[in-house]
């Protein structure tokens, strides 16, 4: 899957699956292109992951048909152009909380290399410096996602004014730090966040745009009920948890199959 089909998967409701990508191994490209995903998760916000591994994941991952989308550090239009020049088919901008950082991201994804007063131009009042500049920008930037990190109580409260953004594709809960932000860190079963949940998930799929959320380390259970509430872009787990998790399992059965104490529980760091 490339972008441009991601972004008409989102919305028209097609669920679209994917896995974040931490490791900058070579060969964990050709590995993952055997997974039943349709994109990777990049993240650089959280990752220490320079601009060149960057670019050469992306490059990989868009050749082997995964649809690279990286999370840029901060809501900033010139990191989200350097991370498009790059590679990325997707740029997710994290803790947004106004339509001006929404336009941002679509005016650097959608139409670059356009920039200064003639992009706020096209971004406010849909004014093109030309029908052939129009033509061309549609053309260069054809695989261009946008998705905004809802992580907080007042992007809830903004939802109705980010979403009416032209140009955005998909909004991505980040549990973690909603749950923070709501004042109930890490309580993923409380009423409050389960209510944040879905108004965020409802308030995206009736304006017709992808709605997300990150399952680092949530439950499967969880997982399928956010899916079955109208979720539709799935970052599904990390190389790191799945590698720590199967060396565990692999490694507690060796440890009782032969009398020894099997291992404590292992705990991805949350991002």
């Amino acid at each position: 899957m490339n972008g441009q089909q991601m972004r008409n998967a989102l919305h028209a409701g097609t669920r679209v699956y994917g896995a974040a990508v931490l490791s900058s191994s070579p060969r964990w490209p050709a590995a993952m292109k055997g997974l039943p995903i349709d994109f990777v998760f990049i993240d650089t916000e959280h990752i220490p992951l320079g601009r060149e591994n960057v670019a050469w994941m992306c490059q990989t991952f868009a050749a082997l048909d995964l649809a690279p989308i990286v999370r840029v550090p901060e809501p900033n239009p010139t990191l989200a152009m350097m991370a498009v020049d790059a590679g990325a088919h997707g740029v997710v901008f994290p803790y947004v909380e106004t339509p001006r950082q929404v336009r941002d991201l679509v005016g650097a994804v959608k139409y670059r290399p356009l920039k200064g007063r003639r992009l706020r131009d096209l971004l406010e009042r849909n004014e093109a410096p030309s029908s052939r500049c129009r033509d061309y920008l549609a053309d260069q930037n054809a695989n261009g996602v946008a998705v905004i990190n809802i992580e907080s109580a007042p992007a809830i409260e903004a939802l109705p004014e980010l979403l009416a953004v032209e140009g955005l594709d998909a909004v991505l809960i980040g549990p973690h730090d909603l749950s923070v932000n709501l004042g109930i860190p890490e309580e993923y079963g409380a009423p409050a966040f389960h209510a944040a949940v879905r108004t965020i998930v409802e308030s995206a799929r009736r304006r017709g745009i992808g709605a997300g959320a990150h399952f680092f380390w949530q439950e499967i259970e969880r997982e399928i009920a956010w899916v079955r509430m109208g979720v539709n872009m799935l970052v599904h787990s990390t190389d790191l948890r799945s590698m720590l998790h199967a060396m565990k399992s692999d490694l507690d059965r060796i440890r009782a199959a032969v009398g020894d104490s099997v291992g404590t529980d292992v705990k991805e760091q949350v991002v």
